[in-house]
């Protein structure tokens, strides 16, 4: 008996953490989603296009 309850033990304690996973994968997605609204706040103000636009256009105006 000692061994089955000791089994059972082992089986609920593995499954205790079964949702850490989704919430997790939860949380990276929403913290991802919310990096890339902020990175893409930045690269499109108008300080920030207008030297990308001024680099692009240097490299593609560079003699070979």
């Amino acid at each position: 008996m000692t061994a089955l309850r000791t089994w059972w033990r082992a089986r609920k304690a593995a499954r205790s953490d079964a949702g850490m996973t989704t919430s997790e994968y939860a949380m990276g997605t929403i913290a991802a989603a919310a990096f890339a609204a902020v990175l893409y706040k930045i690269v499109t103000s108008g300080s920030v296009s207008a030297a990308l636009e001024s680099v692009v256009g240097k490299a593609l105006d560079a003699p070979f």
